[in-house]
């Protein structure tokens, strides 16, 4: 594999470079005096961003892209090998090393490379680690994969041995990184486009734990079945966070107030501490801000100061994000986009005050629709009413064994009110049709499904 020297600057080209993860590491390396360029199919706010930073972007990728000027070439796992660029950079001999790569040369640069795994929540826990970190003045750099108002964007290039990062699990990419301290938020079933199941998922998160020094730190959901499986015979200091009390940081008095947002007592080695309020709501996001806690009195940050960061965050762009009003009609939008997603959606929705609750819910990939079909049946039933778009392909063709219409009849068996359009433009007819005064629609979905609800409020 390619080493970069960090102190001798040069031509780095991004295929892919608009995605969240790709941008943020561009936008690192420019400011280290980098030269940087890249391409994406198409053009989007990201990108705008980058070339009024000075990066030359193409849209489209060709062959002729692929200058000789260019010293090395960063890919993601959405690049195959018939990728023009791809082989025109093996043609001219340029280096290759993949987005996990360069983030684990990137973080081997820090005193305190922090890396949050988890098959959910690892956006919102980086953003609210951010968050303490901003509010504890530590200058921290952060690459994260969404868009936060507190750093206006989804990268913070500081000037302290601090470094946080997102870790994650397809492809085994995160094997790539050299961490300090780790969280692993949970394990479950998802990517079985490249994973054979959960036994192998859990192999992975073992391997990516094994990664840490044994003065390092791992910060682990406790309550996980897999537990002892993950963490045995590590070397590493280890911290269980949980809703159990047996764990090194747990929660009691979990309360919701009106606007759905959680209140608890913080419990570390079963004695009980502060007070915590966060302005999000679900108990997963207990667990999320626990794992953070944690890593903030390793850290050596005040627990005022930390309950003070989490009481000021506000969730990511995508994560229950509230779009606007219209008629009366409450829209939200969501990332999620597995099954326990759902769920946890569901449940800080449910705690919100609605008439009756919508989803429009855009599957992604055929890989994970077909694996979790009666999974994801049984998470959406809960709405009130069901819309399903056709499925996000994302990184996947169509093979044609899947299909929403397959989901639709799912939860059909349940006796929920279930729709499936095959546009956006007829979702949103039927949409201004029959919603009604204070309902409370979320759009759904790790693909574009967002547009749905940002065109009906005329944005």
């Amino acid at each position: 594999m390619h080493k970069i020297d960090f102190k001798k600057p040069i031509h780095i080209y991004f295929m892919g470079i608009g995605g969240i993860s790709m941008s943020g590491l561009a936008e690192i390396l420019l400011k280290e005096q980098f030269q940087v360029s890249g391409s994406d199919a198409k053009s989007s706010d990201i990108i705008d961003r980058l070339t009024q930073m000075g990066v030359t972007v193409y849209i489209g990728q060709r062959a002729s892209n692929i200058t000789d000027d260019i010293d090395l070439v960063v890919y993601t796992a959405a690049i195959k090998k018939d990728n023009l660029e791809f082989e025109a950079c093996v043609k001219k001999g340029i280096p290759m090393i993949t987005r996990a790569q360069l983030l684990g040369q990137i973080m081997s640069n820090y005193k305190y490379p922090i890396a949050i795994s988890g098959t959910h929540g690892k956006t919102t826990t980086t953003s609210m680690l951010t968050q303490i970190l901003l509010e504890a003045d530590t200058d921290p750099t952060i690459t994260v994969g969404g868009i936060l108002d507190c750093i206006n964007g989804n990268i913070c290039v500081g000037k302290s041995d601090y470094f946080v990062a997102e870790a994650c699990e397809y492809t085994n990419s995160f094997h790539e990184f050299h961490p300090y301290i780790s969280i692993i938020l949970n394990i479950e079933a998802d990517h079985l486009d490249f994973f054979s199941g959960i036994e192998e998922i859990i192999d992975s998160f073992q391997g990516f734990a094994r990664k840490l020094p044994d003065d390092g730190l791992l910060i682990i959901n406790g309550d996980m079945d897999c537990l002892e499986r993950v963490t045995k015979d590590l070397k590493t200091n280890i911290t269980t966070f949980g809703l159990q009390p047996f764990n090194h940081y747990s929660a009691t008095d979990i309360v919701t107030n009106e606007q759905g947002h959680i209140q608890y007592t913080l419990v570390v080695d079963g004695t009980s501490a502060e007070t915590v309020m966060l302005n999000v709501g679900g108990s997963h996001n207990v667990l999320n801000s626990l794992s953070t806690l944690a890593v903030s009195d390793a850290l050596g940050i005040s627990r005022a100061t930390a309950i003070s960061g989490l009481g000021g965050f506000c969730n990511a762009k995508r994560r229950f994000e509230y779009k606007g009003s219209l008629k009366d009609i409450t829209i939200i939008d969501d990332y999620a986009h597995h099954p326990t997603e759902i769920k946890a959606t569901l449940a800080t929705a449910k705690n919100t005050l609605h008439n009756e609750l919508w989803v429009v819910f855009q599957p992604h990939t055929y890989t994970r629709t077909k694996a979790l079909l009666n999974d994801f049946a049984e998470a959406l039933h809960g709405f009130d009413h069901v819309i399903l778009t056709d499925i996000y392909a994302a990184r996947e063709k169509n093979t044609g064994k899947i299909h929403s219409k397959d989901l639709m009849e799912q939860i059909k068996n349940y006796g929920t009110d279930v729709h499936y359009f095959s546009s956006f433009d007829l979702v949103e007819k039927f949409l201004l049709e029959n919603c009604k005064k204070n309902d409370l629609l979320i759009t759904m979905g790790a693909g574009d499904v967002v547009s749905i609800g940002e065109h009906l409020l005329g944005k």
